[in-house]
């Protein structure tokens, strides 16, 4: 297993496993990221932005996962697009996806925001092991108006 900076040559494959991913949740409608219009070209989405990333989890060459951290507001980034495939979940290995990108916006933000669906039980038994703690209501720029769940941490 091998996390990475995501490279144009994954775009096709984690557009397609994100997508699947959500489908399988009943996610697939608007308001969720399955409808994002930089979904298809993530990393020009992460390149082009100053502190951003993501990181892709590959199984030899096959693309199972990722993960993103992008500028929200001001001294805020967003953890973003956070996905595993399904066999590869129970081994720990979101918890390295997440390790990884918190790492990462620990060294250029003061806090971290995120977004998400009450139906992922799993990742948000994730967030809460990592010290997220429940909003009341989203952050005022959020624009992904199917989630319902929006979560935080202070570094």
């Amino acid at each position: 297993m091998k996390i990475r900076p995501i490279q144009e040559k994954d775009n096709q494959a984690l557009h397609q496993l994100i997508q699947k991913i959500l489908k399988s949740y009943g996610l697939d409608k608007p308001g969720t990221a399955y409808f994002d219009p930089e979904l298809s070209q993530l990393s020009y989405y992460y390149q082009n932005h100053e502190n951003a990333q993501y990181f892709v989890l590959e199984d030899e060459d096959k693309l199972i996962g990722g993960v993103g951290i992008a500028p929200f507001d001001e001294d805020i980034c967003e953890l973003q697009k956070i996905y595993l495939e399904k066999e590869y979940r129970g081994q720990g290995l979101g918890e390295k996806l997440l390790e990884t990108a918190l790492y990462y916006a620990k060294e250029h933000y003061g806090s971290i925001y995120l977004e998400t669906h009450s139906s992922l039980k799993g990742a948000l038994k994730l967030y809460e092991k990592f010290g997220f703690v429940s909003l009341e209501q989203p952050h005022e720029k959020s624009v992904h108006s199917a989630m319902d769940v929006w979560m935080g941490k202070e570094f």
